[in-house]
């Protein structure tokens, strides 16, 4: 592994850089969003701005790390380890793999469980539909769609507009929130839409 290179390439949806470990929340809440998505790497002992400071005590490193791992994520992940040494200090790698037992919830400070998903640098909280698609789309059970006029006009929409959120369609159609979420994700399963998920809102654009 070219640890280097990969600190160049700087932060991003599959590496994150933490100086030390400082809270089993915050630290799950990373992994969670790696497991959740193609997975990911963690670089502890190096800066934000890719400045390498080696850790300390690479065993509290790992002790926090695992703690965090099977004690605030569900289901529990497993943190691959390797210890890199750079010009004198150690940088210690943590691999999480993509999960196949999605969606993994991290516990937050509220003491509740959510799931988080990696958008570029940031692990953001999932949205109900996000979360949905994670849980069906393991299951690969396929998705019967039968496109009745709610859907129809979803795509017609989306052939005149870029985007649309779960609100406009709601607005469109004049229904529940519940009722356009489970329609989206279906589209979104079927590969008919995509869902787009930003740090300020959720879209969705045709495929």
């Amino acid at each position: 592994m070219n640890i280097k290179r990969l600190i160049m390439e700087g932060e991003g949806v599959s590496l994150d850089f933490k100086k030390t470990i400082t809270s089993c929340e915050k630290i799950a809440k990373t992994m969670v969003s790696f497991a959740n998505n193609k997975g990911g790497k963690l670089l502890i002992g190096v800066l934000d701005d890719g400045g390498i400071k080696g850790v300390k005590s690479e065993d509290e490193e790992r002790y926090m790390i695992t703690k965090a791992a099977h004690f605030y994520a569900k289901p529990a992940l497993d943190p691959i380890f390797e210890e890199i040494y750079i010009d004198d200090k150690v940088v210690l790698v943590v691999e999480i793999e993509p999960s196949d037992t999605k969606p993994h919830y991290a516990l937050g400070d509220d003491g509740k469980w959510w799931v988080y998903i990696r958008v570029k640098d940031k692990s953001v909280l999932a949205s109900k539909i996000v979360v949905d698609v994670l849980k069906r789309s393991d299951k690969n059970e396929g998705v019967l769609i039968e496109y009745s006029s709610k859907e129809k006009a979803l795509l017609e929409y989306l052939d005149q507009n870029e985007r649309i959120t779960v609100r406009q369609y709601c607005e469109l159609l004049n229904m529940s929130r519940r009722r356009a979420q489970r329609i989206m994700v279906n589209l979104v399963l079927s590969g008919v839409i995509r869902v787009h998920t930003t740090e300020k809102e959720e879209f969705y654009t045709a495929a």
